[in-house]
C-alpha cells in the first residue's frame, strides 16, 4: 500500500455502503474502489466511482480499511475531497465535498475546476 498522503476521504456511511455493494457483487479481494474523474457532465468534469481491479499506472491507497485504486494525475482534482454516503427520503446516493471544485452542477455529480 501507498505511503503517500491519502487523497480522498470517505465517511463511515460511505464506507458502510461501499461494503455492502462490493459484499452483494461478491467481488474478489483484487478488486478495489476506483476513484477518478473524466470529463463531461454539465460543469466539465464527473467523478468516476465504482469496484475494479488495479491498472498500470494506478495509486493504491487504504482509506477507511478499503482499496482505493486512483490515477495519479486525477489527484490534482481530487485531493481533500470527502465521499459520503446519504439515504434520507429525498436524498438517497453518495455525494463528492471536492474542496477544488470552482462549480458543481445541482446533481453533485460532476464539477469544474
Amino acid at each position: 500500500m501507498s505511503t503517500k498522503i491519502v487523497p480522498i476521504q470517505l465517511t463511515e456511511g460511505a464506507v458502510k455502503e461501499l461494503t455492502r455493494i462490493r459484499d452483494e457483487q461478491n467481488l474478489t479481494a483484487e478488486h478495489g474502489l476506483r476513484v477518478g474523474v473524466k470529463g463531461g457532465g454539465c460543469s466539465g468534469f464527473s467523478y468516476i466511482l465504482g469496484f475494479d481491479v488495479a491498472k498500470e499506472g494506478d495509486e493504491v491507497h487504504e482509506v477507511g480499511g478499503m482499496k482505493v485504486y486512483m490515477q495519479k494525475a486525477h489527484a490534482l482534482y481530487l485531493i481533500g475531497m470527502e465521499i459520503d454516503w446519504h439515504d434520507g427520503m429525498n436524498n438517497r446516493g453518495f455525494t463528492f465535498n471536492n474542496p477544488n471544485a470552482d462549480e458543481t452542477c445541482g446533481c453533485g455529480t460532476s464539477f469544474s475546476a
